[in-house]
């Protein structure tokens, strides 16, 4: 395992946005849980009150039912693209979500629509000949499995790297410049935050070539682990070679 100075990670101010109450941080609060770090967040489906973008070091932006073009039924969704925007601009650590990866691939111009599939359940991305070379991702294998819930795609940003595809979503990850990174899929989920999903979103579940049952997708919460540790690496390495 890669070692890190440890400063790296100290007295780093982390904002995350939060679109739906049961769709937290789940394993992400264990990493960004280090002594000299201050965590705040916004709770769109409580508040819209934002901070100064100019003292967060890193933003993370989670997964949400909506769509990233539901302006009209979310009217926060203006302000929290402009946030994204600005944090980008000047030079701030992002990482985007499923949901989260969609507004920043919006947010950089791509068009962000319905995919062929939806995609739900353990299913593998595979890395591009681009993701196999770079260093946030030589920690992952050629094909990793991991958990999908999402029924939009995007477009690649200009400008940015794709890391990684499945059969059913060709934009699975994408990196624009050193410190921005799009993620379609879920890392983060623990047994809890895949509970969740299945309760308050199940009528996603429609029949499709992607789309798993319940029982599976709750049944194979052994492959939690190692998402969880591809996660804490990918975010090690985000922050240092920043």
């Amino acid at each position: 395992m890669t070692a890190y100075p440890q400063d790296i990670f100290k007295h780093m101010n982390i904002h995350y946005f939060q679109h739906v109450s049961f769709e937290g941080l789940a394993h992400l609060s264990q990493w960004v849980d280090r002594p000299g770090n201050k965590v705040t967040a916004t709770r769109f489906y409580e508040d819209h009150k934002l901070p100064f973008v100019e003292i967060c070091d890193l933003l993370i932006v989670m997964g949400g039912p909506m769509s990233v073009n539901d302006e009209s039924d979310f009217n926060w969704l203006t302000e929290e693209k402009r946030f994204i925007e600005k944090a980008i601009v000047r030079g701030k650590s992002v990482v985007g979500i499923c949901l989260g990866a969609q507004l920043i691939a919006d947010v950089l111009g791509s068009r962000v629509y319905k995919n062929q599939e939806k995609e739900i359940g353990w299913w593998p991305v595979q890395l591009t000949e681009e993701g196999k070379r770079h260093p946030l991702m030589d920690h992952f294998g050629a094909s990793q499995e991991v958990f999908h819930w999402h029924g939009e795609t995007f477009d690649l940003p200009t400008g940015a790297v794709r890391l990684a595809g499945s059969k059913w979503c060709e934009n699975q990850a994408f990196v624009y410049g050193k410190n921005v990174l799009g993620l379609q899929f879920h890392l983060e989920s623990t047994t809890e935050s895949i509970a969740q999903l299945l309760h308050y979103c199940h009528s996603d579940l429609s029949e499709g070539p992607a789309v798993q049952t319940p029982e599976a997708i709750a049944g194979s919460a052994a492959q939690l682990e190692n998402c969880q540790y591809l996660l804490e690496q990918t975010m090690n390495k985000l922050i240092s070679i920043k």
